[in-house]
């Protein structure tokens, strides 16, 4: 005869085959799911080559150095060029959290033939996106990964001292644009053309001021928004992120341009999201998820151009 006090600690073959199809599709729904204002994955490039297995990811450059010269019938004496590398290295990381059910709450949706709650997998894949995203933005150096909003070797640019002060609050539309055009202007002047940037980021207060404050008194008039985008030969995106409102020196607001294609920078992601077979604990199930990620890397710093105080 069997022991009821030893079948209550497992799910028979029919509960057992429910549990794992729910799984199932929770698994499908939360690759589905996006949230906001979680901006990294939408925005800079991503990388996956590395693979799940990779522990580092390593990348060289190269600088050529010689020069050519005019030589003479007979000559022997040619100048001799060469290049030199440089190795750079990151450590990959994995960010992890779980979600669970009990027993109880399996069998109870298996006999009412309904879906298990989906928010405890969403829950879970959104935390894991929090901290992807935390890491891509602002780094984490305990692991030693530098975040995009402050990453070193970038090009600082001061602002033009407005008639109303150095804040857009009190500028006039010819100020703001003055400020625009100058931290692109910046990334040009310091490569000497080399690197251009094509995608500007602002705090929200600030995105929103551009995209209503229009050109002189002519209500017709465009904003400065719309008229930067149409005379500007390089920026072609404008985009806003929470995180820039306090991201300047003493908790100002900072502004960044930058060349945003993976020649410049990847975001380092070789698994963007895992989740593993349930793991039974006593009187329930607990399903691990995890991320792999080495934040983001700049290949060219001076492609990157930012300025505090808007």
């Amino acid at each position: 005869m069997d022991n009821p006090k030893i079948d209550q600690y497992h799910l028979d073959a029919n509960e057992s085959a429910f549990f794992k199809g729910q799984l199932e599709y929770i698994k499908v729904g939360t690759y589905d799911v996006k949230y906001a204002p979680n901006k990294a994955l939408g925005l800079f490039p991503v990388s996956t080559e590395a693979g799940p297995a990779a522990t580092e990811i390593v990348w060289r450059s190269y600088s050529k150095v010689g020069l050519a010269r005019l030589v003479a019938d007979y000559s022997q004496d040619f100048p001799r060029v060469d290049i030199y590398g440089t190795e750079n290295r990151i450590s990959l990381h994995d960010i992890g959290a779980s979600y669970g059910y009990s027993i109880q709450e399996i069998r109870r949706a298996q006999k009412a033939g309904v879906p298990l709650e989906m928010r405890r997998a969403s829950t879970c894949r959104d935390a894991i996106d929090n901290k992807l995203n935390d890491i891509v933005m602002n780094g984490d150096a305990s692991a030693n990964i530098a975040g995009f909003l402050d990453y070193p070797g970038t090009i600082e640019f001061t602002l033009t001292s407005g008639v109303g002060g150095k804040t857009w609050a009190l500028k006039t539309a010819d100020e703001i644009l003055a400020d625009m055009n100058g931290v692109v202007e910046g990334i040009l002047t310091a490569t000497n053309g080399i690197e251009s940037p094509d995608t500007m980021l602002l705090p929200l207060a600030q995105y929103l001021l551009i995209s209503r404050k229009r050109i002189g008194s002519d209500s017709d008039g465009k904003t400065v928004m719309k008229y930067f985008l149409e005379n500007n030969v390089y920026i072609k995106r404008i985009e806003w992120l929470t995180e820039l409102a306090t991201a300047g020196n003493t908790s100002t607001a900072r502004m960044i341009v930058f060349a945003n294609d993976i020649k410049h920078l990847s975001l380092e992601l070789p698994v963007p999201f895992e989740q593993f077979e349930a793991d039974k604990k006593a009187l329930a199930y607990e399903i691990p998820c995890l991320a792999r990620t080495g934040g983001i890397i700049i290949y060219y710093p001076l492609s990157v151009s930012y300025v505090d105080g808007i």
